[in-house]
């Protein structure tokens, strides 16, 4: 094996372990069954997952980086779409099931993001993202037909969507911190620990549950496995392989989701409910699509310098799911 492919190797299997990861979330949840709030619950997961995370990537001159004039204002951004996608996401798995909500929210995101990265950065709609986004909106509306919403009432659906484009934001957040010379390192544990006291004021008017031994498993599995390693193993690897590479990598998750949820919780959508998380899970097969090689050419000395990076970003957003991922490390 060359020094190429098993760096790229090396790469693949950490950003897949953590896209397994994050797809048992919603199953957790489920399975555990506490009764604790979503809310709660997520408040726990990232104060913990959060502090975790911190005292494992976060350094001082990148947390100084944080503090620079026009990286504030974005940061602060990062933590409240946090927030809003840690309690959104997890109450819509509360009430459409592990598999739709995980579908739901992830065929969202690269719309939103698509959106913003027009809007902030100037970049264009391509094809896979008008492609993506047709079915995506097509899939959320075969989930808000009421013969079809088996697991998925509409405003499960809905917070699913909020979730998906709270994502979706915090990508362009992240972004745009780097772009104005914040670590991003730093930035993600931030954002994490604080979204976390951000929503811990819930934590006083629902605490019911949050001390039985279930309820601690759960929110050691979700703060330390799905938070803290995941985004370990995500940083570890995501440096070392291509945005589109990446973004197919990311499809694991909504699908461990799915298997997790009909394997273990019995979850059986009706045929118009999975024709819409099938239209929604397409939709981010086809954003995450390798572009298209063009043809070869040698580049000259002065363009040489600057063809990785500009290649990097055209790659992030033409694959929309994976622009998610390197957005947040």
């Amino acid at each position: 094996m060359t020094a190429d492919g098993g760096n790229r190797l090396g790469g693949i299997a950490p950003v897949l372990a953590a896209a397994v990861l994050w797809g048992t979330v919603g199953p957790a949840q489920l399975l555990a069954d506490t009764g604790v709030s979503p809310v709660s619950l997520g408040a726990c997961r990232m104060l913990l997952g959060g502090l975790v995370l911190g005292l494992c990537t976060a350094r001082p001159a990148g947390l100084r980086s944080l503090l620079r004039p026009r990286a504030r204002g974005w940061l602060v951004v990062g933590v409240l779409v946090t927030a809003a996608f840690q309690v959104c996401f997890l109450e819509a798995v509360q009430r459409t099931g592990a598999a739709l909500a995980t579908a739901v929210t992830f065929g969202s995101v690269p719309v939103v993001s698509g959106l913003c990265a027009r809007w902030f950065g100037g970049e264009p709609m391509t094809a896979k993202w008008w492609g993506g986004t047709v079915c995506s909106v097509a899939g959320i509306a075969l989930l808000l037909v009421p013969a079809g919403a088996a697991h998925a009432d509409v405003p499960g659906v809905l917070l699913g969507t909020v979730a998906g484009a709270a994502f979706g934001l915090y990508i362009t957040a992240t972004r745009r911190l780097a772009r104005h010379g914040a670590d991003p390192r730093a930035a993600a544990p931030v954002s994490v620990l604080g979204a976390g006291l951000l929503v811990s004021p819930w934590l006083l008017v629902a605490p019911g549950g949050l001390a039985a031994p279930r309820a601690l498993l759960l929110i050691g599995w979700l703060a330390l496995g799905t938070t803290a390693l995941g985004y370990l193993l995500f940083t570890r690897g995501v440096t070392r392989i291509s945005a589109a590479t990446t973004g197919t990598l990311s499809l694991a998750e909504p699908l461990v989701a799915t298997l997790l949820g009909i394997a273990l919780l019995g979850e059986r959508p009706t045929a118009v409910a999975a024709c819409g998380a099938a239209l929604l899970l397409g939709g981010l097969v086809v954003v995450s699509l390798p572009a298209g090689r063009g043809p070869r050419y040698r580049p000259s000395p002065s363009s040489a310098a600057g063809s990785p990076a500009r290649s990097r970003i055209t790659a992030s957003t033409a694959s929309g799911s994976s622009g998610v991922r390197n957005g947040r490390t």
